[in-house]
């Protein structure tokens, strides 16, 4: 069973992908793979020096990606020109691991920007991480030190929560504990199971 997974910038995505991972499920991280394909030495880095100018590394050859991120976040066609040289080879390394898999495996697709990119009619199912915009912005300047302009700025280039409850097959809301989020996980996996 192939089941996406998504949630907005905070929301507890992540969390939610690790208790997945501990309870069988075989995990594709999007995040991931978007960092090696363009790690030092790729021909995804060389292609993002080639689109965007060698001032996007940092000294020892790796992208920046605080500076990256400065930029492509606060300029749509920075973030699409980006997007169109590190999407494909997302895909293509997805398509390796997800032929990896077990025939009979729950494998989650973790993909942050899975409404921005139109694929969530590809999955069987969908699990949404939902928090509120305010929850975001305070997880954001809590744990990242991030101002809350910045915050604001990154949760307005993603897709609204509204489009994201939309696609939802599972609805997460987290908003209570770690212990709370974990029954909620757990009785999503037993469905996908059952």
């Amino acid at each position: 069973m192939r089941v996406g997974l998504t949630g907005g910038i905070a929301s507890g995505k992540s969390t939610v992908s690790s208790i997945l991972r501990e309870l069988g499920a075989v995990v594709i991280d999007a995040d991931q793979i978007a960092r090696e394909v363009v790690a030092k030495g790729t021909p995804g880095l060389a292609a993002v020096v080639e689109a965007f100018g060698a001032e996007m590394l940092t000294p020892d050859g790796e992208l920046d990606r605080p500076r990256m991120g400065a930029l492509v976040f606060g300029d749509e066609a920075a973030r699409r020109r980006l997007e169109g040289i590190v999407h494909p080879l997302v895909f293509e390394r997805y398509a390796e691991l997800e032929a990896a898999a077990p025939a009979d495996g729950i494998v989650v697709h973790d993909i942050p920007l899975l409404v921005e990119s139109g694929r969530a009619a590809e999955f069987d199912a969908v699990i949404v991480v939902d928090a509120p915009v305010e929850t975001q912005v305070e997880r954001m300047v809590r744990d990242r030190g991030w101002t809350e302009d910045e915050a604001h700025a990154r949760i307005a280039a993603q897709a609204t929560r509204e489009q994201r409850r939309v696609v939802a097959t599972y609805l997460i809301e987290n908003t209570g504990t770690l212990e709370d989020l974990r029954r909620a996980v757990v009785e999503v996996f037993e469905d996908l199971t059952a």
